[in-house]
């Protein structure tokens, strides 16, 4: 109980204002967006421990050495080769059907720069694991932060990211220079 008290301590102190529940299903993929600072990974750390969500997420593998292996696995860390992209979506869906429970989030942007828009992997691990998508968000212009709406996916790609599009509109990152368009990258899903 100390630790959940002292994140929710640090969300008040940074004016942070949680939005939503938390979600309600026992297997999702979350995406957080828009990804646009280093900071974002930490207010998502605090944000899990004060409300004791599970989820887990990819880190390069390179930042397992110890002790920083013990802290990561820890926080839900697991760790990813990132020279193959084909295996992340392999990994994810693996881990999604030999658990029960499992919530994995993730950037589709893929890393905090301005890209084009978003990388397939959160739609491909969703599809083919059978799971919906979690809309979550770190809101810095209003200092909110959590979950929107929970998505089933139809596989009309075009239709399912009109509403996702829709969802983050309105949410700023904290470097706006930097947040990608909410589309898919062309050339980047493979089915």
């Amino acid at each position: 109980m100390f630790w959940p008290r002292v994140a929710k301590f640090l969300l008040w102190l940074g004016r942070w204002t949680p939005v939503g529940p938390t979600p309600g299903v026992r297997k999702a993929v979350i995406v957080g967006a828009p990804h646009t600072s280093n900071w974002d990974g930490y207010w998502l750390l605090v944000y899990k421990v004060a409300y004791g969500i599970d989820v887990k997420f990819f880190v390069k593998k390179q930042m397992f050495w110890f002790p920083m292996s013990v802290l990561l696995n820890g926080m839900g860390g697991v760790p990813l080769d990132r020279r193959d992209s084909r295996s992340a979506v392999k990994q994810a869906v693996t881990a999604f059907n030999e658990n029960d429970d499992y919530l994995f989030g993730l950037a589709p942007e893929g890393t905090r720069s301005k890209t084009k828009g978003w990388k397939s992997g959160f739609y491909r691990i969703a599809e083919e694991a059978g799971v919906p998508i979690v809309l979550g968000f770190f809101d810095y212009p209003k200092k909110r932060l959590g979950f929107g709406p929970i998505m089933t996916l139809t596989g009309d790609v075009e239709a399912d990211m009109t509403i996702i599009r829709s969802f983050y509109e309105s949410v700023g990152g904290h470097t706006q220079a930097k947040t990608a368009p909410v589309q898919m990258l062309r050339g980047k899903r493979r089915t």
